[in-house]
C-alpha cells in the first residue's frame, strides 16, 4: 500500500475553513484519479444530508435527487460503509431519482466512497464521470484515497472543533468580565449585594427580551461615557 503522502493529502495546512479543507480534498481526487470530471463530498449537517463541498456545480443539483427521496449511492456509502459505483447511470434501477438526474446532466457513471475513521462515518466522497464505466479500474486507487480523506476529514473537524472551542471560551470569558463590571456598578450605585445586582441584570434582561451580556455591556457604556446611573428597574 503507498504512504499517506502519496497524494499529498497530508500537505493540507488547517489555516482556512473546515469547507477549504474539504474543498483540498475533493480537488485533489480530480488531480490524482483518472476517471472523474467533477467531485463532491456529502455530510451530514443539522441533521440533515447535504453537498458541504463540490468541484462543479452540477454535483450539487444532481445530488438534490437523492436527498429529497432519502435514497442515493453517495447516502448508502455513508449509511452503510460501502463503495457503490452506477456504470451506466441511463440503465441503473437501484437509486431511479438520483440516476435519472445524473443522466439530465451528462453524468455516466459515478463511484461514492464513504469517509469513515475507525467505525465512525464522516460523509462521503462522490466522483462523477461524464463516461460510462470510467471507475471500473480505479477502485483501488479510489478506495485508498478515501481512506486518506478520511483522516484528513477527521483531522480537521478535530483542528476546528478545538479552535471553535477556544473562541467560545473567550467570548465566554469576556461576556462575564463585562457582567462583572455591569454589577459592580449596580452594587455602587444602589448599595446591593452581587447577588442582588445579579439579578437585577437578569430582570431587566427578561423585561426586554435582550441578552444578558447585552444589558451589561450597556450599562458599563453608560457608566464610562455619560455617568449615568445603572438601570435595572
Amino acid at each position: 500500500m503507498e504512504s499517506p503522502e502519496h497524494h499529498g493529502l497530508w500537505q493540507i495546512m488547517f489555516k482556512d475553513s473546515l469547507d477549504t479543507n474539504l474543498r483540498q480534498v475533493a480537488e485533489l481526487a480530480l488531480e490524482n484519479l483518472h476517471g472523474p470530471d467533477f467531485a463532491g463530498i456529502t455530510l451530514m449537517r443539522n441533521g440533515k444530508a447535504t453537498t458541504a463541498v463540490f468541484t462543479d456545480p452540477t454535483a450539487p443539483e444532481i445530488d438534490s435527487a437523492q436527498y429529497e427521496t432519502g435514497e442515493g449511492p453517495c447516502l448508502d456509502a455513508f449509511r452503510e460503509n460501502a463503495i457503490l459505483g452506477i456504470e451506466d447511470t441511463r440503465t441503473d434501477t437501484r437509486w431511479p431519482a438520483f440516476a435519472t438526474s445524473a443522466a439530465k446532466h451528462g453524468v455516466l457513471s459515478t463511484l461514492s466512497l464513504p469517509l469513515t475513521v475507525g467505525t465512525t462515518a464522516l460523509g462521503a466522497l462522490n466522483l462523477y464521470s461524464k463516461d460510462l464505466d470510467a471507475f471500473r479500474d480505479e477502485q483501488d486507487e479510489a478506495q485508498l484515497f478515501g481512506l486518506q480523506a478520511a483522516i484528513v476529514l477527521s483531522n480537521a473537524q478535530s483542528f476546528w472543533a478545538s479552535r471553535q472551542l477556544a473562541t467560545d471560551l473567550e467570548t465566554a470569558m469576556k461576556s462575564r468580565a463585562v457582567i462583572e463590571q455591569a454589577k459592580g456598578i449596580i452594587i455602587s450605585a444602589r448599595r446591593c449585594t452581587a447577588d442582588a445586582a445579579f439579578t437585577l441584570l437578569v430582570q431587566q434582561s427578561q423585561y426586554e427580551n435582550r441578552k444578558l451580556h447585552d444589558i451589561a455591556a450597556e450599562i458599563v457604556h453608560n457608566a464610562m461615557t455619560d455617568d449615568r446611573a445603572p438601570s435595572g428597574d
